[in-house]
């Protein structure tokens, strides 16, 4: 099974099953230098582990990650960094009656008929579970932009029909965390909140989506065609589980814009230097970073794990049949997927920061051929 790995630089690879043993990541490409912990890590996950709040799954994971390589007294040596998270709350029985009757609108079936086999617990490989390594490496690229002045910040804009308002990026910062639906928008949270519950009682699901943004990005990342920035973005927000659909600028509403409302002109900026008027191209022009704010939007569809009753086809029986999917499962994604479009943004910021020489991949000091460093370990005998 290939497609386990992103970026170009900064790689990270990735195992685990849903009701395996253990979830985990390599992360290949981070300079030297930079310190880390396990606390640094921790925050992002605790923000999508599940069970944090009534509309969540209520698996019981701490999600307490284990840096096992790449870091020594704390900060990381160039080498790769190895993390695992282990699994404490699988529960696999709920999923006998779909080992050869796959779930409507999961991938039990592709997966099948592909492999001739699969994990079957929980829904195994392709189980959102995944996306844990996804935000502990996510994690690590974040101190790397944060470094460089780079900000990111995602909040659920819209559940079902109901839609926020636009949001500052400082009223992000600071609301965002403020509910357990993640939205900027406290009225709008509240209203979301009544929706989601109203589903969870009718035993149903519902989605939503979820707006992304990024500042101090510098000009110049990207590159025309198949590594434009706005392509590896697409692919990188496309491989999150059930997302449906992906924006930047001004997104399908562009299909209402003439050229001209669109067009951004040009101005020059306090030192001189062109600079656009407006932002609707959000931050990238022919597929390079402009230097303005990165923004746009992930639409993620109904969770497809609801307690109601489906017909599934027992391809080993030959029978249809009359099924519930019974276990622990969301009923809306987008609270949960913020940390996972946040850290999806910034692996792929991160990659193109290295790609483009902003970043040295040897070291975070930019200080070839120095050894003498404050993050170099010291010899106790020295003391």
């Amino acid at each position: 099974m290939n497609g386990n790995r992103f970026g170009r630089l900064f790689q990270v690879t990735t195992f685990g099953e849903s009701h395996g043993e253990a979830m985990g990541c390599t992360v290949s490409g981070c300079p030297a230098g930079l310190e880390l912990s396990e606390d640094d890590i921790q925050g992002d996950l605790d923000r999508r582990k599940p069970g944090q709040s009534m509309i969540t799954t209520s698996r019981g994971e701490p999600d307490a990650v284990s840096i096992k390589s790449g870091v020594q007294d704390g900060y990381t040596t160039g080498t790769p960094i190895g993390m695992v998270i282990q699994n404490k709350d699988a529960r696999s029985g709920k999923y006998e009656p779909f080992i050869t009757a796959p779930r409507p609108s999961h991938g039990d079936f592709t997966y099948s008929a592909k492999f001739g086999t699969r994990n079957w617990g929980g829904g195994g490989r392709s189980s959102a579970r995944e996306t844990v390594n996804w935000v502990a490496a996510g994690a690590i690229a974040k101190k790397l932009l944060a470094r460089e002045g780079i900000e990111l910040k995602a909040h659920v804009n819209q559940i079902g029909d109901v839609e926020a308002p636009a949001v500052s990026f400082e009223e992000m910062l600071e609301h965002s965390e403020e509910n357990d639906v993640r939205c900027a928008h406290p009225e709008t949270a509240d209203e979301m909140q009544d929706l989601i519950a109203d589903y969870q009682e009718e035993g149903d699901s519902i989605g939503g989506s979820i707006y992304f943004e990024a500042q101090g990005v510098p000009v110049g990342l990207g590159a025309p065609r198949f590594d434009s920035l706005s392509a590896r973005l697409g692919q990188a927000m496309m491989a999150i589980p059930a997302t449906s659909a992906f924006e930047f600028g001004l997104g399908t509403e562009a299909a209402e814009w003439t050229g001209k409302d669109r067009n951004d002109d040009w101005e020059f900026d306090d030192e001189g230097n062109p600079t656009p008027v407006e932002n609707d191209h959000g931050g990238i022009q022919g597929g390079i970073s402009s230097g303005e704010p990165i923004y746009g939007e992930v639409t993620l569809h109904a969770p497809t794990s609801i307690p109601k009753t489906q017909q599934t086809a027992d391809w080993e029986t030959g029978e249809l049949k009359e099924e519930k999917v019974i276990g622990r499962h969301d009923p809306v994604l987008p609270p949960r997927g913020v940390p996972v479009v946040e850290a999806m943004l910034a692996l792929t910021l991160v990659d193109f920061m290295l790609l483009s020489g902003r970043l040295n991949p040897d070291r975070v000091d930019d200080q070839p051929g120095e050894y003498d460093t404050e993050y170099h370990p010291s010899n106790p005998n020295n003391q």
